[in-house]
């Protein structure tokens, strides 16, 4: 019997669908309740629910249609909904324009993920572009909305970025960030240097501990570093439109086909490596002790074949 015709395998992804949609859900009542931490906490919950949906339906070969539409449905209400309310129960509900606020943020989710669906089916994308999401996918979108009320609940009182219209302006440009044209980069795709394997785990370790001790700021500091990686996937996202020949290669590959390209440019001068605790490279006196004659060269000295000499003829 194969993993996809074993009972329970097709439902367990659509059970972690329907977990993240009431993980999202509940921030709303968690807000109601004036409990922020609870909350925030909801939709982060949510977040790495739909991060492993997606991924446990694939491993077990159980993706379907039912369970595209069913992920799409949770990431409106967690992401969308759930943000776009608890928000406008926390700050916004005293002021009409409030509720606009809300509506958009919520729309614009909505709009971001029946975009997603549709590009899903698009075979016309270059190859690079599987390594990108367009625009700030719902999840981040979702955190990235609450990041005002993190900073409150992390410092327990109001500051400057939980004043009405600030958190007006910030809830309409992550909005804007959703929908938008961006290139950010997607973790599905991102490869791994051998070399970098430690450094990385050392910094999940980090990131681990630091979500442990102080979660609320940890995350805060998490969306602002996800905000500054946009810059460097836009740039990266152009570099690659700009070099076919890079669309297929190897992390290891592109990184040299960079540096050949920085180096036509004339951005860098060639590197010249040497080797630690290697002696000094030795020059030839020249020929009769004269600082004006010719100097000697290995090649006349016979030390070295002619590359000429070993050509076959």
């Amino acid at each position: 019997m194969s993993m996809r015709d074993t009972p329970g395998v097709r439902l367990l992804p659509n059970a972690i669908t329907v977990l993240a949609m009431c993980a999202g859900l509940s921030a709303v009542m968690f807000a109601l309740n004036q409990q922020p931490t609870g909350a925030i906490a909801a939709i982060g919950v949510a977040a790495v629910l739909d991060a492993l949906d997606g991924r446990i339906a694939r491993l077990l070969d159980a993706t379907t249609k039912m369970g595209a539409e069913l992920d799409s449905l949770s990431d409106a209400m967690s992401f969308g909904v759930a943000p776009a309310l608890t928000l406008y129960v926390w700050q916004l509900q005293d002021n009409r324009a409030g509720w606009v606020v809300a509506l958009i943020f919520a729309v614009c989710m909505v709009l971001r993920l029946a975009r997603f669906n549709t590009l899903l089916e698009d075979t016309a994308q270059p190859p690079f572009a599987k390594e990108f999401f367009v625009g700030v996918p719902a999840p981040a979108a979702g955190l990235l909305a609450l990041l005002p009320l993190t900073l409150t609940a992390h410092f327990e009182h109001l500051g400057w970025w939980s004043q009405q219209p600030v958190v007006m302006v910030w809830v309409i440009a992550v909005a804007a960030l959703a929908v938008s044209r961006l290139p950010t980069l997607s973790l599905k795709t991102v490869r791994v240097p051998p070399k970098a394997v430690a450094p990385l785990l050392v910094a999940v370790a980090l990131l681990a501990s630091g979500i442990i001790t102080f979660p609320l700021i940890s995350l805060a500091i998490a969306m602002v570093v996800y905000l500054l990686h946009i810059p460097y996937a836009l740039y990266r996202y152009r570099w690659l439109a700009s070099h076919p020949e890079a669309w297929e290669a190897a992390p290891r590959e592109r990184r040299a086909i960079r540096r050949r390209t920085q180096r036509r440019l004339g951005l860098r001068p060639p590197l010249r490596r040497s080797v630690a605790g290697a002696p000094p490279r030795m020059r030839l006196p020249r020929r009769g002790g004269r600082p004006e004659g010719p100097r000697r060269s290995w090649r006349r000295l016979g030390l070295r074949r002619n590359r000429d000499d070993s050509a076959p003829r």
